[in-house]
């Protein structure tokens, strides 16, 4: 099995250019979901970032923290750029727990391609509606994430990055994805837009 501590990790320092290499902030990117490896910088930190979700049980609004986790966000609003979350199934849903999604694979082992460093939470600042990145272990963070559905998530220790909150959709449509995903039926994401402001 891959083993974490047997990688020698390359931490680039954030850059705070935009990179001419970035996917179109308009949505008119081609979809891809295989890279050649980490994205370049794609955000600005000193601007607010929401994703908004339309999944087949309804529409999530994100706000993304880009000031506290700016790679993870940046991977993340690079990612939704080049709609690598359109079309993908939320692989792994426990009442009370989490919502997991971001695998095209919907096998929980899939990913971009490549992986990066950890940007981790104090301890207690999970919470319901709460968005973090799913991994495999110390700075393997690639596409999955999760959002916490309940109390059992929420008391999560502070080892995954935690990059956003939900700020509607929680009542109705994170509810609605966790019924559906305890019933067995398909619950997708459809399309991520980033808003930026």
């Amino acid at each position: 099995p891959f083993d974490p501590a047997t990688v020698d990790w390359v931490y680039p320092e954030f850059d705070t250019e935009i990179s001419a290499d970035c996917p179109p902030a308009d949505g008119t990117a081609e979809r891809t979901i295989d890279f050649d490896g980490p994205p370049p910088t794609c955000i600005d930190v000193e601007k607010s970032y929401s994703a908004v979700f339309a999944t087949s049980e309804g529409e999530i609004t994100v706000e993304l923290d880009a000031a506290t986790t700016p790679s993870t966000v940046n991977n993340f609003v690079y990612l939704a750029r080049n709609h690598y979350f359109d079309a993908t199934e939320c692989h792994r849903i426990i009442v009370g727990f989490v919502v997991q999604c971001g695998d095209p694979t919907a096998s929980g082992s899939g990913g971009p391609g490549y992986q990066f460093e950890d940007e981790l939470p104090e301890a207690g600042e999970d919470q319901l509606g709460s968005v973090a990145m799913a991994k495999s272990g110390p700075d393997t963070n690639g596409s999955q994430f999760f959002i916490v559905t309940g109390e059992d998530g929420a008391a999560l220790q502070p080892d995954y990055a935690l990059f956003g909150q939900v700020t509607s959709g929680f009542d109705d449509t994170v509810a609605a994805m966790e019924a559906a995903g305890a019933a067995g039926e398909l619950v997708e994401i459809t399309e991520v837009v980033i808003i930026t402001s």
